[in-house]
């Protein structure tokens, strides 16, 4: 699976764990990331995407992926989702 989130590109973290006594060791943390399948109707197809915990509850808050696309800026979607956003203006629906 991947370790990287599609919507906001949420990665794997390095840093220490520091006990009581302040000694370091080396860790990493890993995000949420799961796999989810969105339906595009407007498109006559669906996407599958790697997406953090954060990243779904922002798309379930727009009501859907369509609608988070329809009004997000494009600015703020990485390539992928501008791609979408694209096909989605294009077929007019």
């Amino acid at each position: 699976m991947a370790r990287k989130c599609d919507l906001y590109g949420t990665g794997i973290t390095s840093g220490h764990n520091v006990s009581h006594s302040k000694r370091r060791t080396k860790t990493t943390w890993v995000p949420n990331i799961q796999t989810k399948k969105y339906p595009l109707p407007e498109l006559g197809k669906s996407v599958k995407l790697h997406l953090s915990g954060r990243a779904i509850r922002t798309i379930n808050k727009y009501g859907g992926l369509v609608e988070m696309l329809r009004n997000t800026p494009d600015a703020r979607l990485p390539k992928k989702f501008r791609k979408m956003k694209d096909d989605l203006v294009a077929s007019g629906k």
